[in-house]
């Protein structure tokens, strides 16, 4: 922005944020309470929040019920995604006929036609072994509770956080997760194809550098496809809507003004 530009302002514009797995919205909440004007976290279905009637824990599930959400928000929407939640919003703005102003996401090397999917990936991925690291999950009572949110918590999720989410990780959301990625294989570009017009909105990937599951280079392949702007978080990791919020947020309302 210019010098002596007046702050922009977003009233009119919603926000609206979509988490990644295994997680709920509230990973949200620093970030919303730093970034200017409306804004609604999305939680997924089964992520903390009940399945719909009928509703199938896939990919195309997931897809389809966050195109039904946003048509729900009458104000323009700026859409931000996170892990999963990122692959969701690039479905929508590539696949789908889906009405946003912008959209944000993190983690766009999992949107790469040549994405392998990580180790525990593969393992939800495939049958029996995904059931029993689930039954894994849910064992020890409080002990396996602890575990599972200290391993948020090497992820950068503040303790208290990281309990609430471990706490929502029930056998609904074990069931949905592995659906969710046993729907992605080998991996989301297998059977979801970019239409030839590209995004439907004006993009911006994020390059977390801190991030174990980012990869700049297919990322920014992706960013090129879809004609979207970049910008590199340096310092920060998987969690950097929480690590440092204001400095995202400032980083995004840049972004938002220029819209």
């Amino acid at each position: 922005m210019p010098s002596g530009a007046a702050a922009p302002t977003f009233a009119g514009v919603t926000t609206v944020f979509v988490h990644g797995l295994p997680e709920t919205e509230i990973v949200w909440d620093p970030l919303a309470d730093a970034l200017d004007g409306t804004s609604v976290s999305l939680a997924l279905p089964g992520f903390g929040a009940p399945l719909p009637g009928g509703f199938i824990p896939s990919k195309d599930g997931y897809a389809n019920w966050l195109t039904t959400r946003l048509e729900t928000i009458e104000d323009p929407i700026d859409l931000v995604g996170h892990d999963f939640g990122s692959v969701l919003c690039l479905r929508l703005v590539t696949g789908l006929e889906t009405r946003v102003r912008s959209w944000t996401v993190d983690l766009a090397n999992l949107f790469h036609p040549a994405y392998v999917w990580h180790r525990t990936a593969r393992i939800w991925q495939t049958l029996g072994a995904g059931e029993e690291a689930m039954a894994r999950v849910h064992s020890d009572g409080a002990e396996g509770l602890a575990r599972r949110a200290a391993r948020l918590g090497q992820l950068g999720v503040p303790s208290d956080v990281a309990r609430a989410m471990s706490a929502a990780h029930d056998e609904v959301m074990s069931r949905c997760i592995l659906g969710l990625y046993r729907s992605a294989q080998p991996n989301v570009r297998a059977d979801w194809a970019i239409t030839p017009a590209g995004a439907t909105a004006p993009g911006l990937v994020l390059h977390a550098a801190a991030d174990p599951f980012g990869d700049a280079s297919m990322s920014g392949a992706v960013a090129g496809e879809l004609g979207a702007a970049q910008a590199r978080l340096d310092d920060l990791g998987h969690m950097w809507m929480i690590e440092d919020p204001r400095r995202v947020a400032a980083l995004l309302e840049r972004f938002r003004a220029w819209l």
